[in-house]
C-alpha cells in the first residue's frame, strides 16, 4: 500500500531493531522453570509490546505463578541484567536507520521498555541510537499515561519531533507486536508490521499498512520516502 505523505518514523525496538524477544523468552522460561511452567507463544502474543509493570501481572495470572508481581520482577531482572548487553541487531535494522539519518528524515522511538532495561540493552549500541532524535521509553515516561495497545506513546513520540504542523498520517510507524499495530492505528499513524515468525500474519492482512518478514524487506520509495540507491 502506497502511501506519499511520510515524512517522519516512528520505530518500536524490542524484536524491531534489537534481537530481544528471543532473549525475553529465554529469561520468562527460565524464571517459570522454577515452577515447572511453560512460557508458549500463546502467553506471550498476548503480553508483547506491553509496559512492564502490565506484562508482568498478566503473565503471573496467565501462568499461575506462585509470585507476586514484585517478586516475578526481581526475578526476571536478574536474567535481563545477564542477557540484555548480548542483544545484537535484527537484519536490516542498521541500514534503515543509517539511511533515513543520511537524509534527514526524522526519526525516533517509541518502546515499552523503562530506562534501565533500555540501557541494557541499548549497551553496545549507543552510537546507533544516537542517530535517532528522540526516545520515548514508554515503561517509565511520566507522558505516557497508557501502553500499547492505546495510542499514547507514539502520540509522545510525534510530539516530541517539536513540528507543529506534523499530522499523524506523515509519521510511519514500524512494528513488530499486534499491539503496537493496534497503537499505531488509535494514532491515526500508517504501520508497517514486521511479526514473530510464529505469528499468524493473516489476522492483519488488508488491516495495516504493509506486512513484511524483515526490515531487510522494506522498500523505502514505496512511502514517499528516499530510495537506498540515493
Amino acid at each position: 500500500m502506497e502511501n506519499k505523505t511520510v515524512t517522519h518514523v516512528l520505530f518500536d525496538v524490542d524484536g524491531l531493531l534489537l534481537d530481544t524477544e528471543r532473549l525475553y523468552t529465554v529469561a520468562t522460561q527460565n524464571v517459570c522453570d522454577e515452577f515447572g511452567k511453560q512460557y508458549t507463544w500463546d502467553i506471550k502474543k498476548q503480553v508483547m509490546g506491553m509496559k512492564e509493570s502490565m506484562s508482568a501481572k498478566k503473565l503471573v495470572e496467565l501462568l499461575e505463578l506462585p509470585l507476586t508481581v514484585d517478586e516475578y520482577l526481581t526475578r526476571i531482572h536478574k536474567e535481563y541484567d545477564r542477557l540484555f548487553p548480548t542483544v545484537p541487531l535484527l537484519p536490516g535494522a542498521d541500514k534503515l536507520v543509517r539511511h533515513l539519518h543520511k537524509h534527514n528524515v526524522p526519526i525516533a522511538v517509541v518502546t515499552g521498555s523503562n530506562a534501565h532495561s533500555f540501557e541494557l540493552k541499548t549497551r553496545n549500541h549507543k552510537e546507533y541510537f544516537s542517530l535517532f532524535h528522540h526516545q520515548v521509553l514508554c515503561g517509565d515516561d511520566p507522558d505516557v499515561k497508557h501502553g500499547k495497545p492505546h495510542p499514547d506513546g507514539f502520540q509522545v513520540g510525534a510530539k516530541r519531533f517539536n513540528n507543529p504542523d506534523l499530522k499523524p498520517e506523515n509519521v510511519l510507524v514500524f512494528e513488530d507486536a499486534m499491539n503496537g499495530v493496534e497503537a499505531s492505528h488509535a494514532a491515526g499513524m500508517p504501520c508497517v508490521w514486521i511479526p514473530p515468525a510464529e505469528q499468524d500474519k493473516s489476522i492483519l492482512e488488508g488491516k495495516t499498512e504493509l506486512i513484511l518478514n524483515t526490515l531487510e524487506e522494506f522498500i523505502p520509495e514505496m512511502f514517499g520516502l528516499p530510495p537506498y540507491d540515493s
